[in-house]
Parts: C-alpha cells; structure tokens; sequence
C-alpha cells in the first residue's frame, strides 16, 4: 500500500506561554527564542498510523512537509521513524496560508507524487486548531474522506475505520484511495531509533517550490482574511468575606453570588 502522510512544522505547543509573542502589525506569531519548533503533535499521529499498516502488511510511506525555514532535524523525523521517502514543499510563497491554500498546495503536490492508495493527515494542527486541511484535500482530489479516527483497519482495495462520536464508536467501511485524518486514539507514537535516526541523516529529501506545482499565483489567493491577531488577557479578582463564624460567612457569600447573578 502506498501511504502519503502529510505532516507540519509548528511553535513547540509546550513553549511557556510567556515565551510567545505577537506581531499584531504583521498578523504574525513570532517564534519563541531559542525554543526549536516541532513536528505538530497530531501529524505525528497520522504518521503512526501509516507505520502500523505498514508493519503489518508492507508497503511505502511518502511524508510531506509544506512551510518555509523548514529545520531539517526537525522535518526529517518521519524519516527517523520509518517514513520511506520526505517531500518538503519549502517556499515562502506557500507559507502562511488559510486551510484553503495550504490544501490546495497538498492536493497538486500529491497528484505530481502519483501513485498513492491513502492520505494521512492530523485531525488539526497545534498551532491554528482548524482542522479544515485533511477534508479540503479530499474535496479537492474528489476523494471519500473521514475524520479522527482512532483505528483502521486495510485490507483490499478498503479501509474499515473506527471513530469516536458523542453518542459512542462509528466503524465505516472506506473504499480507497481515500483521506483519513487521525486522532490522539490511534494511541502512542513510537520513537525514533539509532538505526532509523542515522538513516534519515542519509537520505536527501525531494524540495519543491511553488513554481515546480505551477503555483505561483495561486499561493496567494486566500479564501480567509486574518483581521485581527492577539493575546487574551485574563483578569482574576479576589473579594475576601469577612465574618465572625463560618456560617455568617456562608450566608454572606451566598448574598453575594445572588447580587453578581451567579446563581
């Protein structure tokens, strides 16, 4: 089974939140100093999922990377895991997009890949939360898609797929090729090994920019507008009750939470 993964370098999402900082003028999230990003946590999954298919039945895993300033220790590690081959779309011109242009690029590039029977992807990335890419590539590539999933199961010419839902599991059978985006309940992801670490720093990865995906003009055409970026500022007041004994503290409480319409 040929099985494209497609991961995303993201800010460490284990950062101190006082270590990030916003260019409101830019609409930017400026990367935490002398903290080293990360592959996004959920990607990761995605990438587990496709190395357990692959244990039990074989088969070729192509990563793909989509951003600019890409880090190569970083954006090597499904290299380091298992991952076959790693294509990393790394241009500024494709950086920073909405789901809509990040999808568009991950569609055209897994078309000039070619030969593939499932897409992985993440249920959303750490950094914006979206969760919008897996479906847009499936729309885009006119193919079945469904989401976090926590189990799959191959066979020929199909997936059954396991998800979570508020009312309990859905198992669906999924003709391929498909779009599948996995969740955290595909379970833990496995570390890299010596051997597999060493054999990444070996191996060269394919770099596309967008003029290779014939791009250039579409990179920029955003379907959302950012308008404003910032940081929330929480606020917390404390109002200590004084009183003789517990009980007259007690009631004075109460009076206070009905004045404020707490209750």
């Amino acid at each position: 089974m040929n099985i494209i993964v497609c991961l995303k370098q993201v800010i460490d999402p284990e950062a101190p939140p006082a270590s990030f900082k916003i260019d409101a003028s830019g609409l930017k999230v400026v990367p935490p100093a002398g903290i080293a990003p990360v592959l996004d946590p959920y990607s990761e999954f995605a990438l587990e999922a496709a190395l357990r298919i692959k244990d039990a039945q074989g088969g070729k895993i192509t990563a793909i990377t989509l951003g600019s300033d890409l880090m190569m220790d970083v954006v090597k590690k499904p290299l380091a895991m298992g991952a076959d081959e790693l294509v990393l779309l790394d241009d500024p011109a494709l950086a920073d997009g909405d789901s809509w242009t990040t999808a568009s690029a991950l569609a055209v590039a897994i078309k000039k890949i070619g030969e593939y029977d499932l897409i992985l992807c993440g249920r959303q990335a750490a950094d914006w939360d979206a969760g919008q890419v897996g479906s847009g590539i499936a729309e885009l590539l006119g193919l079945p898609s469904v989401t976090i999933v926590q189990k799959i199961t191959a066979a020929s010419g199909k997936v059954t797929v396991e998800r979570a839902t508020d009312d309990g599991h859905e198992f669906i059978e999924v003709p391929l090729p498909a779009v599948l985006t996995i969740g955290n309940g595909i379970g833990e992801v496995r570390y890299p090994n010596i051997k597999g670490i060493m054999a990444a720093k070996r191996k060269t990865p394919v770099i596309w920019k967008a003029a290779d995906l014939g791009l250039d003009a579409a990179a920029s055409s955003r379907k959302l507008k950012l308008v404003r970026l910032f940081q929330p500022v929480r606020e917390g007041k404390c109002l200590v009750i004084g009183a003789d004994t517990p009980e007259e503290a007690a009631a004075a409480l109460a009076l206070k939470m009905r004045e404020d319409k707490l209750f």
